[in-house]
C-alpha cells in the first residue's frame, strides 16, 4: 500500500511450550504469517474469536514482543532493525491502550504521575509545563483538573480508561494500538469511549489499529476491517463492503452470529460447528476447513493464498 504509515509483512510469532513428563517442546502458532498496512489517519479494525492471535499481533506491531519472523515498518523504517535506544525514541510515535483499565494503571501513582510519566521519559515537557499539559489532556478525555491528585481506585471503570487514553496520547503519537479498550466496560460506557476515540482521532490526527472480538464495536469505529482466524488474516476489506457482502465463509458466519433486533432481518446464515483447532497443531490446508460449510477437497490439502479481488478486498479462500 502506498503512503502507508504502518506496514506488516509476513509477521510470525511462535511461542515455545513444553508438555508431558518428558518435557516435549511444542510451538503455539499464535501469529502465523500476516500482512496488512494502515494509512495515516484511518482505523483498521482487527476482529476474530478469542485466541485467534489479535492481541499478539498488536504487541508485535509495537515490538513489545519480538517476532519469530517477518517485518514491521513504521513510516518506512523497520522496527526490528532498531537498537534499544533508537526504539525508545521511536516509541514516542506509537502507543497502546490496554484492555483492563485498572490493571494497566499503577495504583500507587496519582493521575498526574501516570499521565505525565511518558512525557518525562521522552523529555517532552519540563515539570511546570508538564503539569499544565497533563491537565489539558485530562480535559481532552472528559476529566477535570481537580482530579489530578487522585489515585486509580477513586475512579470508575470508564474514568480509568479515560486516564489510560490520556496517557496514550501524552507523547503526541501518530499510531495507537487499542487492544479491546471497551470490552471490560458497561455497554453505555462503551459508546462514550468509542465516541471519545473518534473525537481524539479527528482532533490529533491519530491512526488506530483497533482490536476487538465485538463485531458491533468494529463496525462503529473502523474504516477497514481485517478478520483473523487461528493466526491468519482470512479477509481484509473496506468496512461497508465487508458488512454488506462478506466474502470468506468465516466472515459470513461471524456476521450471521450477531443478534438481530429487527425481525425482518433475521435471515438464516451459516452456523459454525465444532471448536477452534489448537494453535499448537493447526489443520493442514485451509485452517478453517474443519468448520467450513463450503469446504472442498482442495481446502484440506492446500493453504489458500491471501489474494486481492476485483473490488479491492483481500481474501484467503479457494472459492475465489
Amino acid at each position: 500500500m502506498t503512503n502507508a504509515l504502518l506496514e506488516v509483512r509476513g509477521l510470525v510469532k511462535h511461542f515455545a511450550v513444553t508438555r508431558g513428563l518428558a518435557g516435549k517442546k511444542l510451538f503455539v502458532r499464535a501469529v502465523d504469517g500476516i500482512d496488512f498496512a494502515i494509512r495515516a489517519g484511518e482505523t483498521l479494525g482487527l476482529v476474530g474469536e478469542s485466541g485467534c492471535g489479535k492481541t499478539t499481533a498488536g504487541r508485535l506491531v509495537l515490538r513489545l514482543i519480538e517476532p519469530t519472523a517477518g517485518e514491521v515498518l513504521f513510516e518506512g523504517e523497520s522496527l526490528g532493525r532498531l537498537d534499544r535506544r533508537a526504539l525508545l525514541a521511536r516509541r514516542r510515535s506509537f502507543q497502546i491502550i490496554f484492555q483492563d483499565p485498572f490493571a494497566s494503571l499503577n495504583p500507587r501513582m496519582t493521575v498526574a504521575e501516570i499521565v505525565g510519566r511518558p512525557m518525562e521519559i521522552h523529555g517532552i515537557a519540563r515539570r511546570a509545563e508538564r503539569d499544565d499539559r497533563v491537565a489539558e489532556l485530562l480535559e481532552a478525555v472528559g476529566l477535570r483538573r481537580d482530579q489530578l491528585g487522585r489515585y486509580p481506585h477513586e475512579f470508575s471503570g470508564g474514568q480509568r480508561q479515560r486516564i489510560g487514553i490520556a496517557r496514550a496520547i501524552a507523547t503526541r503519537p501518530r499510531l495507537i494500538v487499542a487492544d479491546e479498550p471497551t470490552s471490560a466496560l458497561d455497554v453505555s460506557v462503551q459508546a462514550q469511549i468509542l465516541n471519545l476515540l473518534r473525537d481524539l482521532q479527528a482532533r490529533f490526527g491519530l491512526t488506530y489499529l483497533f482490536i476487538s472480538h465485538n463485531i458491533g464495536v468494529i463496525r462503529h469505529i473502523s474504516d477497514r476491517v481485517a478478520v483473523m482466524y487461528l493466526g491468519k488474516i482470512v479477509e481484509l476489506a473496506a468496512k461497508r463492503a465487508l458488512f454488506e457482502q462478506p466474502a470468506h465463509p468465516y466472515t459470513q458466519a461471524l456476521l450471521a452470529a450477531v443478534p438481530k433486533t429487527d425481525p425482518r432481518r433475521r435471515e438464516a446464515g451459516p452456523v459454525l460447528e465444532g471448536d477452534v483447532p489448537s494453535p499448537v497443531s493447526p489443520p493442514p490446508g485451509c485452517r478453517f476447513h474443519t468448520r467450513c460449510p463450503r469446504a472442498m477437497a482442495v481446502c484440506r490439502n492446500e493453504e489458500p493464498a491471501f489474494r486481492p479481488l476485483a473490488d479491492g478486498r483481500q481474501v484467503a479462500c479457494h472459492l475465489y
